[in-house]
């Protein structure tokens, strides 16, 4: 009787600690989307006000995604040393400091620096939020959790392009950034009063060689994607590098990034899943809003608008995957959201952006909103599953790892892929083609789950 009554005292003090911990979480992740969203509706009036060229421009984003996904490894380590509240404190603290300095830069240099030390506060986030949530909710709370953190994940970066595009409509671009530093310091006041459980792996050391050579391995193949030259020679400093960095993981005692990660089929499927459906869904986010504007005259703010029947219905299904997941199953909530997912990338490939955005775009973004609806939190589910809490923070990392590197690998294929086509029309058309090639692969991935073990 008295082992019950301590049962339900501690499933009360876990649903008493949502209702602080989990807004603390998907807040600094809304936080992180945020930042980027910013940053493409305000290149604009950046190079305007700043006078940079192309070139320059292209490095805001170059430089906070080379340190974001180049420290991402480490900073999840690092959280699983020092504790998650002091590395969610610390990314917070960077990030915040980052964005006031940001919003006060003069010169191309000094931007382009400061979104350099945002990405490594990012990179501190993003891993400690996602473990955050597995050290304080279990079974169906935990469940209810990442739901809630892949709906954040879904509609945060449209929501993030609407606010964007009201700032750079009305106000200067520098008051996105203190928006930022704004709750960045509202998270920290929230997070010292409010996160008290934590969790640390006492004795771990940290992998210092394979830190070394996972920045330069990611850091690397970022730059190949993303630089303006010597692209070839990073891409095959940043191979070595990852092969070396695999065989450091294979022999030292504390590895950076545990590769018993990836010795279970649901976990790399799920992670090679995640790979593609963020190549093709950032392109989708960074191609589209261009085109809208270059094909049917509409203003930032309206091409922001026009991303709302995909995010309010990707909203709306996110928050029904606990009930779906719990009478379905995780991997068949997965499986059908890849293929609604992949179902909307042909449709917008196939009727095409001139027949008009009702049709060519509206009709094609319900699906796409189902589908991702359907993704986020089973993927993350899956990639994470059956970790022990001792590497839920490298599982994390993990995660974050190829969704940050999916993304970016993704929007530069394909960039490459529709580069020197005439006409707005033309390129945003071929560009679907190309995501239909990546939700195909994101397929095959999604059902390779049902090979193995799975929830």
């Amino acid at each position: 009787m008295e082992e019950k009554e301590n049962l339900v005292e501690v499933d009360l003090e876990r649903k008493e600690k949502f209702g602080i911990i989990l807004p603390i979480v998907l807040i600094s992740y809304f936080l992180i989307l945020l930042n980027n969203s910013l940053i493409f509706t305000s290149t604009v009036k950046i190079s305007a006000e700043l006078q940079m060229n192309n070139l320059m421009v292209a490095w805001i984003s170059n430089a906070y995604a080379l340190t974001f996904g180049g420290f991402l490894a480490f900073s999840a380590k690092l959280g699983d040393i020092i504790e998650r509240k002091k590395s969610l404190l610390t990314g917070l603290v960077i990030f915040s400091l980052a964005s006031l300095l940001v919003g006060m830069s003069q010169s191309a240099t000094m931007i382009i620096s400061m979104r350099a030390l945002q990405g490594i506060g990012a990179s501190l986030l993003a891993p400690a939020t996602l473990a955050l949530l597995m050290d304080n909710y279990q079974g169906e709370q935990l469940t209810r959790a990442i739901a809630y953190y892949g709906a954040t994940a879904g509609i945060g970066s449209s929501l993030g392009m609407i606010i964007g595009g009201l700032i750079a409509s009305y106000m200067s671009w520098r008051a996105g950034f203190y928006l930022d530093l704004i709750v960045g310091i509202i998270l920290i006041v929230m997070s010292i009063l409010g996160i008290t459980n934590q969790k640390a792996t006492h004795g771990a050391k940290i992998d210092w060689w394979g830190t070394i050579t996972s920045v330069i391995g990611f850091s690397g193949l970022v730059y190949s994607l993303n630089g303006s030259s010597y692209r070839l020679v990073a891409f095959i400093v940043s191979i070595v590098t990852l092969i070396i960095f695999g065989y450091i993981e294979s022999k030292v005692e504390h590895p950076l990034m545990p590769l018993v990660v990836f010795k279970d089929n649901q976990r790399i499927s799920a992670l090679i899943l995640r790979f593609f459906m963020l190549g093709a869904s950032m392109s989708y986010f960074f191609l589209m809003p261009q085109a809208l504007q270059k094909v049917f005259g509409f203003s930032p703010l309206m091409a922001s608008i026009s991303f709302l029947p995909l995010t309010v219905i990707q909203f709306i299904v996110s928050l029904y995957i606990p009930r779906l997941t719990a009478r379905f199953s995780n991997t068949s909530v997965l499986i059908s959201g890849v293929v609604v997912d992949t179902l909307g990338f042909v449709l917008g490939s196939v009727i095409g952006i001139n027949s008009g955005y009702w049709w060519g775009v509206a009709f094609p973004m319900i699906f796409l909103g189902i589908g991702q609806g359907l993704i986020m939190g089973p993927a993350t589910v899956a990639g994470v599953a059956g970790t022990s809490g001792e590497i839920a923070g490298a599982a994390s990392g993990v995660v974050n790892t190829f969704h940050q590197i999916g993304g970016a690998v993704g929007l530069a294929f394909i960039s490459t892929m529709i580069n020197g086509l005439k006409g707005a029309d033309v390129m945003i058309d071929q560009a679907q083609f190309w995501m239909v090639v990546l939700a195909i692969i994101m397929t095959v991935a999604a059902i390779n789950i049902l090979r193995g073990k799975h929830e």
